[in-house]
């Protein structure tokens, strides 16, 4: 049975699939767009700090009033009606809620959120990538030990990923590489929010027209973003980042199995079982021909000379050798496509993608020279952008986690494109989640945690 007949059936016993979001912003939005339509899943709760902005959101993706004024979650789980509310813990301790989506783009916020949630025995579907590239992997192990769900979110980039990998292993074939396509030139590295909206190409009217965040914007633009994503593909599925961080090396869909192979073979990656970037253009600017700037893809390789032949017979794209092919998603939609993974989590008790090992680290690194005093301002800010690099690196030069740089002030200088170390500041806050990151490194290295 398919997930859509599962909940038929599930919701026809009169037990429909009951959830929390929290995170009213764009994903948020975008969840809540669809799930009106799907019937059997009810959205017991949509928490926000800011809830006037949390209703603008359901009003905006076509919610009627009605349907959005529950006034407490008692109320909603016996009308079927929605209480917005600015108050995460309650979701989590809702007892008629069995999975809440975190959507609020928050690491700190969204590591406490996933952990309050798990302790109130919730799944969790977790589009906060930031929070699970700095703490996924001992999330999910805490979810596992209460026999419950954490997983990525369908529609954003790091579950498709894993789902094409897992395609790719279970057809048997061996996997070269896997990665998402985004624009990216070697500059945008250094952009900042008040700069982010021209390599967007975006007039001023069009972004005021829109739900859109600047910082956020700019973690896309500047590579932090992607390098978050690949920290978590990598510990999703036991791929490796490089080792001086993503190259982003530029190629269209028909390019991907020449380019995204080893060097020995003639590709641009150092050794197979990595990730990285396709860039949609070249450094000089140039747009590159049938780019997969919105998609995702894996490459592979044929094991053996039958499979290669059939690889040709079978119009897969493949490189001058024919041994190695790709296959791609050219879209994501992100939170149009998450209640794939709550209905997942929920009906079948299955992840669409989760954290297993720490093997990436995006950690923060300098956008220009740092000066002792200054405050870092996370990703997509004025200070910092993120390198995904592997873990292993990262524990061994103390790398400080793009998630952790955030409202904290530098000890030492920093030279521009060098890592912040965890040396490197004062760590004086969220020390519950700095133990809590401190907890799964020392696991990775496979020491007993220090008493907090």
């Amino acid at each position: 049975m398919n997930l859509s007949s599962l909940l038929q059936a599930r919701n026809a016993s009169g037990r429909p699939v009951r959830v929390g979001l929290i995170g009213a912003g764009k994903f948020g939005s975008m969840v809540l767009s669809q799930a009106r339509h799907i019937e059997g899943l009810h959205v017991v709760g949509v928490a926000d700090l800011d809830v006037g902005k949390a209703r603008a959101s359901l009003a905006r993706v076509g919610w009627p009033a009605e349907q959005y004024g529950a006034r407490t979650l008692a109320d909603a789980v016996k009308t079927g009606a929605t209480c917005v509310l600015d108050d995460a813990a309650a979701l989590a301790a809702c007892d008629e809620i069995e999975c809440i989506i975190e959507a609020t783009g928050h690491p700190i916020a969204g590591v406490r959120h996933a952990l309050a949630a798990i302790e109130g025995n919730k799944h969790v579907v977790m589009v906060n990538v930031e929070a699970d590239a700095m703490c996924g992997p001992l999330l999910a192990a805490r979810a596992r030990e209460r026999g419950l769900v954490y997983s990525m979110a369908y529609g954003d980039q790091p579950a498709i990923i894993c789902e094409l990998v897992d395609w790719v292993r279970s057809c048997g074939f061996e996997l070269t590489s896997a990665g998402k396509g985004m624009n990216f030139e070697p500059r945008y590295r250094y952009s900042t929010p008040d700069t982010v909206w021209g390599f967007f190409g975006w007039t001023e009217e069009e972004v005021a027209k829109g739900d859109f965040n600047p910082k956020m914007y700019n973690s896309f633009t500047d590579g932090t973003k992607a390098a978050i994503e690949m920290a978590a593909v990598a510990n999703g599925t036991g791929l490796d980042c490089p080792d001086n961080g993503l190259a982003f090396p530029p190629a269209g869909l028909h390019d991907l199995a020449r380019v995204f192979r080893p060097a020995e073979d003639g590709g641009r990656l150092s050794r197979s079982g990595l990730v990285d970037i396709a860039a949609s253009q070249e450094p000089d600017g140039r747009e590159v021909f049938n780019n997969i700037r919105y998609g995702v893809f894996v490459t592979f390789k044929a094991p053996n000379e039958y499979a290669r032949a059939c690889f040709k017979q079978y119009g897969l794209l493949v490189d001058p050798t024919g041994w190695y092919g790709s296959m791609w998603r050219p879209f994501h939609m992100i939170g149009l496509e998450t209640s794939v993974s709550v209905l997942s989590a929920v009906l079948r008790g299955e992840a669409t993608g989760s954290s297993k090992e720490f093997r990436g680290d995006a950690v923060a690194t300098a956008k220009r020279d740092l000066k002792p005093g200054e405050m870092l301002d996370g990703e997509g800010g004025y200070a910092v952008w993120a390198n995904a690099i592997p873990a292993s690196k990262s524990l061994a030069i103390g790398g400080l986690p793009i998630g952790l740089a955030h409202n904290v002030r530098l000890k030492r200088p920093v030279a521009k494109d060098t890592i912040v170390r965890f040396e490197d500041v004062e760590l004086e806050r969220d020390l519950d989640v700095v133990a809590l990151r401190r907890e799964m490194e020392q696991s990775a290295l496979g020491k007993p945690a220090k008493a907090a």
